[in-house]
């Protein structure tokens, strides 16, 4: 029992912390102290809001920092609060960035945690793992697949429907053309120069819109031609720019798969069918 009371008694004490002492002209001790000083600045708030130190415990802190820096820390105490600091960071970082990944704005999903702890410890001390950790990351990239795609789906799913009914309706259009890929297009103007290659530089007018109209990009606004090579471009733009003769005008009607399919491209949502106007002007050397 005294060496118990001992042991209370000794945790309550204030730690010693070292006194600067400065030699006279002994520039290196003013740069060891004043450097140590100017290290510090922001690190208060940066324990208390970062890392969760609550400042009532501060001689614990600085005991901490003194055993890490002198090399004198306990190992058990060392790997605990390592393992303190990577658990705040599971919880704060890794499985809210997990569940936004994976779910999106889904809040009634949510990781288990307690299965998401089983599966982090066993692959920490590597016992009692279900699977190896190589097949283990291969699962969890399929199903983090997965559930961004039916994610995706339930928000944006109504923009693919309605740009297959545009495109089922556009197709049965007088004159346009539809491509084993998907793509359609209706020749307005058909050039008499070169057709372009994957590898050329085309210079182009184009105008973009959305089956709704929204107009999303525009060179005729900009009144200055773009230049890009032809296989640069979204799939649609690549197949129809590589059948268009120099000096053609062609309407063009892009599936969402040959656009830009699930990415978020701001204007254009997720699974959009996108409209172009477009102009062949030439092709650069």
């Amino acid at each position: 029992m005294a060496v118990a009371i001992m042991a209370v008694f000794a945790s309550c004490q204030k730690v010693s912390t070292p006194k600067a002492t400065f030699n006279a002209g002994d520039k290196i001790d003013s740069l060891s102290y004043t450097m140590g000083l100017a290290q510090t600045q922001g690190l208060k708030s940066y324990m208390v809001s970062r890392l969760g130190v609550d400042t009532a415990y501060i001689d614990q802190f600085v005991q901490g920092v003194l055993e890490g820096a002198t090399g004198k820390a306990d190992p058990k105490q060392t790997a605990r609060q390592s393992g303190v600091q990577i658990g705040q960071q599971v919880r704060e970082q890794i499985i809210p960035g997990v569940t936004h990944e994976a779910f999106g704005e889904d809040s009634t999903k949510v990781l288990n945690i307690k299965n998401f702890l089983a599966g982090f410890i066993a692959g920490t001390t590597e016992k009692g793992m279900l699977m190896p950790q190589e097949e283990a990351q291969q699962i969890a990239e399929r199903l983090m697949e997965e559930f961004h795609k039916e994610s995706l789906m339930a928000e944006f799913g109504d923009n693919m429907k309605a740009g297959e009914a545009f495109l089922d309706s556009i197709a049965k259009t007088p004159d346009v053309v539809k491509t084993e890929s998907g793509l359609l297009y209706k020749v307005i103007t058909l050039g008499k120069g070169k057709v372009p290659a994957k590898t050329d530089r085309v210079k182009v007018n184009y105008r973009g819109t959305l089956i709704d109209g929204t107009e999303f990009d525009s060179s005729y606004k900009r009144n200055e031609p773009a230049v890009f090579r032809a296989n640069q471009v979204i799939p649609g733009w690549t197949e129809a720019l590589t059948m268009m003769p120099v000096g053609s005008h062609w309407m063009l009607y892009i599936p969402q798969d040959l656009a830009y399919g699930e990415r978020n491209q701001g204007t254009i949502k997720p699974f959009s069918t996108l409209i172009f106007d477009v102009e062949v002007l030439g092709i650069e050397e």
